[in-house]
């Protein structure tokens, strides 16, 4: 009987703990979402192929996809079977001012995780990991960053790649005359008038905007890479809860079969608007990452 009495006394404090962890009241975005029963994606418009516009002005792409997934685990976790997905178009200067504020719950997009920018925003498990590097018209020969000196280049307003272009710039007494673009299209055309002798950018999004271009044959992208950027889908700071649910999801697509097909579709695979095949194949940081998941903004962890 005392052995009987013991168990049941262990049922119920049990059962007690566990109704205290249930009742425990939802906070930050998870309690945003539960009570407005939608959640808010921001996206770009030309991140080929993270995210970006198809031709029916949809929001597309790798770092879309991976957004969804995510919303699949949040209905999950609220006990929702339907959650509306509104989408939000952010730009590169907006983004973050626009996840501070509450305007967007998760970017999708092409954002780089690093050390300064979580003193704002925090970041889910890496998505992808790209280069810093410059594309150029291959007729001007330009291969390294000496190339550039005294040129005109051009990147994109509210980027690391601009930060970073204006700090090499410096130290290395370049005498580049660096010009800010409002979006990565706008850019890139610029090295195809002629205004600006290169463009420097992350190279998945450089390959897609030449791939997309009228003459791909015309642009070449350079070998040496100023810096290694690993990309996060972006969320709120201090937001300890929803971080978990996120992190988690991302960890568990990355051991699903369907980690390597979704990264196929999009970067292996003909993708909308034009059927273009970008012939991009999986990193050895991006294999890492999905071996061992991390959420790291410190580069040296990616090499």
């Amino acid at each position: 009987m005392k052995t009987c009495a013991r168990l049941l006394i262990a049922l119920f404090a049990s059962a007690a703990v566990s109704a205290g962890v249930q009742a425990q009241p939802l906070e930050g975005t998870l309690k945003k979402i539960k009570d407005s029963g939608a959640i808010t994606l921001g996206h770009r418009d030309a991140s080929i192929p993270l995210s970006y516009y198809d031709d029916k002005q949809q929001p597309v792409g790798y770092a879309v996809d991976l957004c969804l997934k995510i919303v699949d685990a949040i209905k999950a976790e609220l006990k929702m079977p339907k959650i509306d997905v509104k989408y939000q178009l952010v730009t590169s200067a907006n983004r973050i001012p626009l996840m501070a504020n509450g305007t967007i719950d998760l970017e999708c997009g092409s954002t780089t995780n690093n050390l300064e920018r979580q003193q704002q925003v925090w970041f889910t498990i890496t998505h992808f990991v790209t280069a810093n590097k410059f594309v150029s018209k291959r007729s001007a020969k330009l291969a390294r960053l000496e190339d550039l000196k005294g040129k005109t280049v051009v990147s994109t307003a509210g980027t690391t790649n601009i930060k970073q272009l204006t700090q090499l710039n410096a130290a290395k007494n370049l005498g580049i005359s660096i010009i800010s673009a409002n979006g990565h299209p706008e850019a890139f055309q610029m090295v195809e008038s002629g205004c600006a002798a290169a463009f420097v950018m992350d190279d998945i999004l450089l390959y897609g905007l030449v791939a997309n271009s009228k003459n791909p044959k015309d642009f070449t992208i350079s070998q040496e890479a100023l810096s290694v950027e690993p990309y996060g889908i972006m969320l709120r700071k201090d937001d300890a809860a929803f971080k978990k649910v996120v992190d988690a999801a991302m960890v568990a697509h990355y051991k699903s079969p369907e980690a390597a097909k979704l990264y196929a579709k999009w970067f292996q695979q003909p993708i909308p608007p034009r059927g273009i095949n970008l012939n991009v194949p999986m990193s050895a940081q991006l294999k890492k990452v999905m071996a061992n998941p991390t959420s790291s903004g410190d580069p040296k962890d990616y090499q």
